[in-house]
């Protein structure tokens, strides 16, 4: 996936995916194809919250010492 994405971008593309699928607006070749790059974008979603929250963790953690 492209490193240069950003969360907020990925979060929308997810989204229009999401309300394609619910209106019918894919055909079945493009359904496979949208299903995939979903599938890459809840990823790359799931990481970058997992990577913030330990990152601000860290930071508070810091701010302790």
């Amino acid at each position: 996936m492209n490193e240069e994405l950003k969360y907020e971008a990925a979060f929308a593309e997810l989204q229009t995916i999401v309300r394609r699928m619910e209106n019918d607006e894919l055909d079945i070749d493009q359904i496979s194809e949208q299903l995939k790059r979903a599938q890459q974008l809840i990823k790359f979603c799931k990481n970058k919250l997992t990577q913030t929250e330990e990152d601000i963790k860290k930071i508070l953690a810091e701010g302790k010492e």
